[in-house]
């Protein structure tokens, strides 16, 4: 019989959140799910520049993580960042106070869009595409950097307007895709499940960890409300993890297409009652979150599913996409976060411990996080 998929669940505080990391990558078998002798890449998520609770990697899980890996051996980590058309990769990781976890830990922290650093790529993929190679009729492109390496993506537990939830699978979007990765949302599942594919064929080694201290409910990956929920999660199947947060949330993990699709080309789990579920036992929790609607999401529904989804050619693959990116981000850096999200975050900062445990982190490092 085959083995089952594990993701491991553990409940966590801010004073033992980094040993509790070493010991969720032990319970969900990292070590043996990482090719040993080669480079290990750190995928962090910034969803958001700004310094929102839950839009991004949390320090905490990308010091456990490194602390974890290192204690397992693997000793040749690198962090690598992405470019999207409205966050900062570089204001990301300075506000969200990686920077001196990488200095203390001697990890370079790499950059997809820097040619010097890496090249994009023609790649063929031996699976069969479910959307990418009609998406990019000239050819799928990925960062040579990415081949023969290990990878572990460090998502948070959200919501996202486009795919209900996102988490390990949509983490390698920022990764393998270029800027231009909007021309895929209108078949967003399908590219999920491609990318997968992808990853699979490229990497030796695939493994995730998942930070859910704060969770983030509403019109994700950042307009969001934190909610405390002090879970850790990790596995080496990308499908189950993100079916087991999922259901975490609230969400039947099946009923969202991109875990449902995964499933069924043979990439994972997304059957929960499938999965080997070890730790803390979870199996009555439900946290019964929304995807929240704004006027983001309403511009974004009439972009990519609407009844104006047949400008998209015109509007994102011309120069005149200058116009949805300004407006996209004068919205949410001008509008959204001045006058109401600012205000979230600090509320979090001040009344949780989390909150807490993230000034220890500003005041250890840069104070402008």
């Amino acid at each position: 019989m085959p083995t089952k998929s594990k993701v491991a669940v553990i409940r966590t505080t801010p004073e033992t959140v980094l040993k509790d990391y070493q010991r969720l990558f032990e319970l969900a078998d990292g070590e043996k799910s990482l090719r040993p002798g080669v480079q290990t890449i750190l995928k962090d998520n910034i969803s958001w520049h700004y310094p929102m609770p839950a839009a991004n990697t949390t320090p905490w899980q990308l010091e456990g993580s490194i602390l974890a890996l290192r204690k397992a051996g693997f000793e040749d980590l690198v962090c690598v960042q992405n470019q999207t058309v409205i966050t900062n990769a570089f204001k990301g990781e300075d506000l969200n106070c990686y920077l001196p976890i990488f200095k203390q830990y001697k990890v370079p922290a790499l950059f997809n869009f820097r040619t010097e650093e890496m090249k994009w790529v023609p790649y063929q993929p031996k699976a069969k595409m479910l959307a990418l190679d009609h998406i990019y009729p000239e050819g799928i492109k990925i960062p040579d950097y990415f081949f023969g390496k290990n990878i572990v993506h460090l998502p948070t537990v959200k919501t996202h307007m486009y795919t209900t939830t996102t988490g390990a699978m949509k983490n390698a979007f920022g990764g393998l895709l270029s800027k231009h990765r909007h021309y895929t949302h209108s078949w967003i599942h399908e590219t999920l499940v491609d990318l997968l594919a992808i990853q699979k064929e490229i990497h030796p080694g695939i493994f995730a960890i998942m930070d859910g201290t704060t969770a983030g409910n509403g019109a994700g990956p950042r307009l969001m409300i934190p909610e405390v929920k002090n879970i850790l999660l990790a596995s080496a199947d990308q499908v189950a993890i993100d079916a087991v947060a999922a259901k975490l949330m609230g969400f039947d993990p099946l009923s969202i297409k991109y875990i449902r699709l995964a499933q069924e080309q043979g990439l994972g789990t997304g059957d929960v009652s499938q999965i080997d579920l070890v730790g803390d036992d979870i199996s009555n929790e439900s946290w019964n979150f929304k995807i929240g609607k704004n006027t983001h999401t309403f511009l974004a529904w009439l972009s990519w599913y609407g009844p104006t989804k047949f400008l998209q050619k015109l509007i994102f693959r011309t120069p005149l996409v200058f116009l949805p990116i300004s407006i996209s981000e004068a919205e949410q850096d001008y509008f959204y976060w001045p006058l109401k999200y600012k205000g979230v975050a600090r509320k979090w900062l001040e009344n949780t411990t989390w909150g807490k445990l993230f000034q220890d982190y500003q005041h250890n490092g840069y104070l402008q996080c």
